[in-house]
């Protein structure tokens, strides 16, 4: 891996980064707390389990430490301070968001980190072993497994997969959502 790649990586993150902050400034806290249906999870559940993942997964990878604590679980007034990613749909669906405005603020952050940090890797690092294989059974299901090579998950098979591929699955979900609340997509 060379600084092309990572330039790359960065600009697609930043590219990912935009959407997130576009669909939140044409959305209100009503919309992304609004359940359409008893199976169909709230905006708010992607917006907060992805932004989670991403400060959660930024450590493990080698970046800073996460800044979600419990001054900001105070201030976000998540109905569920958890990114639910282990949890049951039926518990997520409880998912709301009290704070807007404080969600936006923490994603702002948490992606000026991931962007900041993936600028200054190390381009001999990205591939990196994080998790050897053979996987336990935690990991052996998860996309990433699926991706990671015969010597397991790397740096940057973490990046793209946690951070990366992640946001935009998540998004493709808000994309989806802001349809059933009366809005339009983000992109074309």
């Amino acid at each position: 891996m060379d600084v092309d790649y990572r330039s790359s990586l960065v600009r697609r993150l930043a590219a990912v980064h935009s959407l997130y902050y576009d669909a939140c400034s044409t959305m209100t806290l009503e919309q992304i707390n609004t359940v359409v249906r008893p199976t169909t999870l709230p905006i708010a559940f992607s917006l907060v389990h992805q932004v989670l993942i991403e400060d959660g997964s930024l450590a493990f990878i080698g970046g800073p430490a996460p800044q979600f604590d419990d001054a900001w679980a105070e201030r976000l007034d998540l109905a569920i301070d958890d990114h639910g990613k282990h949890k049951r749909v039926e518990e997520m669906m409880n998912q709301r968001v009290g704070n807007f405005d404080a969600l936006k603020e923490f994603q702002r952050r948490v992606f000026d980190a991931t962007e900041s940090y993936v600028a200054t890797i190390e381009p001999a690092t990205f591939s990196d072993v994080l998790i050897k294989a053979p996987y336990g059974d935690t990991i052996a299901n998860t996309f990433s497994a699926r991706v990671g090579g015969a010597n397991g998950i790397t740096r940057s098979d973490a990046l793209e997969c946690w951070i990366y591929q992640h946001g935009l699955r998540h998004m493709g979900e808000i994309e989806h959502a802001r349809s059933l609340v009366g809005l339009t997509g983000m992109t074309s």
